[in-house]
């Protein structure tokens, strides 16, 4: 009988450990923020989905740039993003692949008007406060199209969207731009403040993604096909009234809200199902089609010298998991 010396023994017990933790696969990291369209994935965390899929997910909570950020930093495989921010990350380096669409804003990102403010007619001449670059800025451009007028007849105020609430109580600007639970807050901040255009008045403009890194994608698409599916699972979960309420529940708990109060606010996010994510991955130039959507967002961040580069949404689009499903 061969005896090895203890020393040896805890060596060889420590490198055996060492290969066991580098043969173990990293999980995969999604960056998630307080959007509806972002917060149901807190349901197949709860459920235990993604272990019942056989992948292995770790969500990391963010506010929304920070997610951005972190992503193109690395740090995340993959985020869930506006489409029209991605290009914008995507054209400084970070391109990612669009693996599954999530939703459509409708309602729920608003240009709310002060006490006074009727009408986005009522804006000429106006200061409105804004995230410039980002997609509230976005949503303003349409409705002052929308109108008639064009950004030249108000005066924009840079305003990180969190403060927008504050920036309309003090009456320094005539509107803000902000979606929920943002909007949501300046509306009771302000008393007599309303919505005077809405993301209902542009469906499909404002597109959210599950956008993951091309290395991530490559390498793991199976275990990313997987995650597709789970997330239109809790789709599913909250579209059926037997168990809406549960999933309202998980989700308004995620941001401290209340379930009821969290309720009211779903109907202005459009969670998209399968049939119809896979309707709007069809190549058109209207919003129906997100490459329509991408395009009229690339022109913006253009205009907006957001970048210099025009992106084409071909290169950001990865159709291959939602039509296979």
């Amino acid at each position: 009988m061969i005896k090895f010396h203890p020393s040896l023994v805890a060596a060889l017990t420590g490198l055996l450990a060492l290969a066991a933790t580098a043969g173990a696969a990293e999980p995969l990291k999604i960056g998630y923020s307080d959007w509806p369209g972002y917060t149901i994935l807190e349901v197949a965390k709860q459920k235990g989905w993604f272990k019942e899929a056989g992948v292995d997910v770790d969500l990391v909570w963010f506010d929304y740039l920070a997610s951005i950020d972190a992503y193109s930093a690395g740090k995340i495989d993959a985020d869930c993003i506006v489409a029209s921010d991605a290009l914008g990350a995507g054209a400084t380096g970070a391109k990612g692949k669009f693996i599954a669409l999530l939703d459509f804003s409708e309602g729920s990102d608003m240009i709310v008007g002060k006490p006074g403010v009727e009408s986005i007619k009522d804006l000429k001449g106006k200061k409105v406060g804004v995230e410039i670059g980002l997609v509230e800025h976005l949503l303003l451009l349409q409705a002052l199209k929308d109108n008639g007028l064009s950004q030249s007849d108000v005066t924009l105020v840079p305003t990180p969207t969190n403060n927008t609430p504050q920036t309309l109580a003090s009456g320094e600007v005539a509107a803000i731009g902000a979606w929920y639970p943002v909007s949501g807050q300046a509306l009771k901040q302000v008393p007599g403040a309303k919505p005077i255009f809405t993301s209902a008045q542009a469906k499909g403009l404002i597109y959210d993604v599950l956008e993951v890194s091309p290395t991530s994608f490559a390498q793991h698409k199976d275990d990313w096909t997987k995650v597709v599916k789970v997330y239109y699972r809790c789709v599913e979960y909250l579209k059926d009234p037997k168990t809406q309420e549960d999933a309202v529940r998980i989700m308004a708990a995620k941001v401290g809200t209340d379930p009821a109060e969290y309720a009211k606010n779903i109907p202005g996010t459009h969670f998209l199902t399968v049939s119809e994510a896979k309707n709007a991955l069809k190549k058109g130039t209207g919003l129906d089609s997100v490459y329509g959507s991408l395009t009229v967002g690339n022109q913006f961040n253009l205009d907006n010298k957001v970048y210099q580069d025009s992106q084409k949404p071909e290169d950001y689009v990865a159709p291959g998991i939602l039509k296979g499903l």
